[in-house]
């Protein structure tokens, strides 16, 4: 989940990992620390998360102490990748970890996950099946369970729409023209030429550019790697729609211009002040973004709407994050206690109702109904998208370097307005398919 991502581009080759299954045979066979090798002792969990979300996480874990006797060592990490790789080089992973369903083509790969028996842990056929997609490797088996998901909706400064004359736009052509008028049209009012129409997080720190622009990508028809069964996929990115839908982007920078000032070197974090500062007036994000956005602008300013329409629709980013069972580790019963806790009733509203900020945005439990949860109806937005339009990244690969080349061509070709799309994309797409390659998923 891009909100708080520290994702470095690619993972150095674990020596401990070159082994098939050598984290699960010996790599936890070190007894140092509470995770991985040792029996006793607290269960070692980490999340990827600043210390808002920790904040939530920390009241699911004391309710699964209270309620099993079992204590938690938990642990926030925010450049997670990296202290992971340490401590699977030390042979010493954590035991339980929470974190994007994204990474777990790139763990599973390495041999840090353990496979998942669902049969083996209660509740499990209480989850969606949409929610199960995404904890799936390339060879068919589980690696995940799933734990929270959302999808991508969009924020619009109603007083601003008010200001222009102008209605919360349903396709591509109105949000350019509504995004011209936030930028060129003074929604606010103070007689400056200050504000903006569309927040865009363009950094290629992360793959934030293509984060955003994948959205889009789908909404034109194309995608950026396809799935060709049987564990294969196949570059994809320089297909006519993309041709399309990468120059239609480009506009926006190069001809409208109605992103803010910039943006090719923001990621998420940085954009938002734009937003919240009353200088930007749309936002394409996530549902966690309600308790920032709700205080500044103000929710009685903001109206929430799904993505408008491309070419081929109006499908989303589907994103969310899995518990894994870290390889090595001798509390299998522990881990399968606390995996069943998290996917219940119980934590997974505790998650939802966290003051600060939600950590499950979607429930994946069936028996929890996200409405009544929230007793707010703008998140029908979000649970509708997931449900109906939206597409997760592929997560049985490695697709952290796919996004990252991604991001970096599409911020090459915006911030050259006289580059050639059709080039750049083609050019992409050899480097996408020589990656595939490398990894050995290649069609």
């Amino acid at each position: 989940m891009f909100r708080h991502s520290a994702t470095t581009r690619r993972l150095a080759p674990l020596a401990c990992a070159a082994l098939a299954g050598s984290l699960v045979a010996g790599c936890g066979a070190s007894t140092s620390g509470n995770g991985g090798g040792d029996a006793k002792g607290p269960l070692e969990v980490w999340t990827r998360s600043d210390t808002v979300d920790a904040k939530a996480y920390k009241r699911i874990f004391a309710a699964f102490t209270k309620k099993t006797g079992i204590k938690v060592d938990y642990k926030p990490v925010v450049d997670f990748d990296k202290l992971l790789q340490q401590r699977a080089a030390s042979k010493n992973l954590p035991d339980v970890t929470v974190n994007d369903m994204g990474s777990l083509g790139n763990y599973q790969s390495q041999g840090l996950l353990q496979p998942v028996d669902k049969k083996a842990i209660k509740g499990t056929s209480d989850i969606t099946g949409t929610a199960w997609s995404g904890a799936v490797g390339t060879d068919g088996k589980i690696y995940g369970i799933p734990f929270s998901r959302q999808a991508q909706g969009m924020f619009v400064r109603k007083d601003w729409l008010k200001k222009v004359g102008m209605k919360a736009p349903k396709t591509w052509a109105e949000l350019l023209d509504v995004a011209k008028a936030f930028t060129d049209k003074d929604p606010d009012g103070n007689g400056k030429n200050d504000t903006y129409g569309l927040l865009v997080p363009g950094s290629t720190n992360n793959g934030y550019l293509a984060w955003f622009a994948s959205n889009f990508i789908w909404q034109g028809g194309g995608d950026i790697v396809a799935s060709r069964g049987g564990g294969k996929y196949e570059a994809v990115a320089d297909s006519p729609a993309n041709v399309k839908t990468v120059t239609w982007l480009k506009g926006l920078y190069c001809s409208s211009k109605v992103t803010q000032p910039g943006s090719l070197t923001m990621t998420t974090g940085d954009s938002y002040p734009f937003f919240t500062q009353g200088k930007v007036g749309i936002s394409l994000t996530g549902p966690y973004e309600f308790p920032l956005f709700d205080k500044t602008p103000g929710k009685d300013k903001l109206e929430v709407i799904p993505a408008p329409k491309g070419p081929d629709g109006n499908t989303v980013l589907a994103e969310g994050e899995n518990v894994y069972l870290m390889a090595g580790s001798k509390k299998s019963e522990q881990q399968r206690k606390l995996a069943e806790f998290m996917i219940s009733p119980e934590a997974q509203k505790l998650g939802m109702t966290a003051p600060d900020a939600p950590v499950v945005r979607l429930s994946v439990n069936t028996k929890v109904d996200t409405g009544k949860v929230y007793n707010d109806p703008r998140w029908k937005i979000f649970s509708d998208a997931y449900a109906n339009d939206s597409k997760p990244f592929p997560s049985a690969i490695n697709y952290q370097p796919i996004r990252q080349d991604t991001a970096e061509s599409l911020n090459k070709l915006f911030a050259n307005c006289g580059s050639s799309v059709k080039s750049g994309l083609g050019e992409l797409n050899s480097t996408l398919q020589q990656e595939l390659k490398s990894q050995g998923v290649a069609k």
